[in-house]
């Protein structure tokens, strides 16, 4: 049985999802817009698993761009994602900034960062210690050579929301969504002629898109594309304290351990060292981290934490890409009609809505129109041409 598509995004999570609301944004469009999401449930999605942050303190101008715009949608979303008939969307978006600290062997890193986000426009002050307890008086100070904190347009969000409501709304504008997996890609002349699902049906299509998060090189291989996007288990933990931290932003430490508020709670977390982080671990918590990494980093920096109780944790997954930590995004040059949106290390939730856009531009035009993405291209893997963020967290 055959059905036929002008669009076929595999994978309806964030930024699937953001695709399909852009082109399904112009109502006088006729385009059909197949999204298939083997997990409606989205139990196991990275986007709905996401601690759902958002910055700009990157090391790259064009992860700058991404977020600005993202975090621009993000405040309009309430009326952008909204349907007739019913409540703006609410995202709970707050914006007490980020907080980076570098010891004496990150200063010069975080002074190289600060020059090119002030160069982009970005609201972002340098603290020496002194100013820094003096901002933030519950820092313990102790190590910390440089601080730098986003005083604008950094926050967090609540990211399975903004999912849901990216995808309700490119529902509502004639997306279709299908409930079914992916089990083959059917290449011939170098285009995708068929996309096989697992239900028996074959899909003939127009353009792929590859949005599948971390199993997009499972589903690249269908076309006998190599993808370097892997799974990497990320835990958050929740934790209670029972003294209240004024104006804490999102806190993260010399050693890569971050923390922030969430409602009447705290969570936090690391990314585990390169030695300790393969892929494709089970996506249950690894409570040894927090005895281990995160809880000796929080209470020797925030003598308030000393004292807390975990009361719950989870984890979910990275899509990450093991070449330079960034997005994978645009046409590949080996399969004409196949596009990727993957790769994007822990960034694919607050980058959704302008890779989204990005994407729909070129699907449509077959150019990018008001940012271009071409850096973060698949032709640079083969050419070992890295775009290196310095500011991974």
């Amino acid at each position: 049985m055959a059905d036929s598509h002008d669009v076929v995004i595999v994978g309806g999570g964030a930024v699937g999802s953001s695709i399909a609301y852009w082109l399904t944004r112009d109502a006088a469009r006729s385009e059909r817009i197949a999204v298939i999401e083997r997990d409606p449930t989205y139990a196991r999605a990275s986007s709905a698993l996401s601690a759902s942050s958002i910055r700009q303190q990157f090391s790259t101008p064009l992860n700058i761009h991404l977020s600005r715009f993202g975090i621009d949608f993000l405040r309009q979303a309430g009326t952008l994602l909204s349907r007739d008939g019913e409540p703006p969307v609410e995202l709970g978006l707050r914006e007490p900034g980020y907080l980076f600290l570098a010891s004496a062997a990150g200063e010069a890193i975080l002074r190289d960062n600060h020059a090119i986000q002030r160069r982009e426009g970005c609201a972002v002050d340098l603290l020496a210690p002194a100013a820094l307890q003096a901002r933030f008086p519950w820092i313990d100070t102790a190590g910390v050579a440089l601080a730098s904190h986003g005083t604008a347009d950094e926050g967090w969000f609540d990211g399975p929301a903004l999912m849901q409501a990216l995808r309700r709304k490119a529902i509502a504008q004639g997306a279709v969504y299908r409930h079914d997996a992916v089990v083959g890609l059917d290449v011939a002349g170098g285009r995708v002629r068929g996309v096989r699902l697992a239900s028996g049906t074959t899909l003939s299509c127009g353009q792929v898109v590859i949005a599948a998060g971390c199993w997009s090189a499972s589903v690249a291989a269908m076309a006998g594309l190599g993808l370097p996007v892997e799974a990497r288990r990320r835990t958050v933990f929740v934790f209670d304290c029972r003294a209240t931290i004024a104006g804490m932003p999102l806190l993260i430490d010399t050693g890569g351990v971050w923390a922030r508020p969430e409602g009447r709670y705290y969570i936090g977390g690391v990314s585990p060292p390169a030695d300790q982080d393969p892929p494709d671990l089970p996506l249950e918590p690894n409570h040894a981290e927090w005895d281990d990494w995160v809880w000796p980093a929080l209470a020797a920096r925030v003598p308030e934490f000393a004292a807390v109780k975990v009361v719950n944790a989870w984890a979910g997954y990275y899509e990450y890409n093991t070449f330079d930590q960034n997005g994978i995004v645009g046409p590949h040059p080996d399969v004409a009609n196949l596009v990727l949106a993957t790769g994007f290390s822990g960034h694919g939730i607050q980058q959704s809505p302008a890779v989204g856009r990005a994407v729909a531009e070129w699907l449509s035009h077959g150019r990018y129109v008001s940012l271009d993405l071409a850096p973060f291209g698949v032709d640079r893997i083969a050419a070992g041409r890295p775009v290196i963020e310095r500011n991974v967290v």
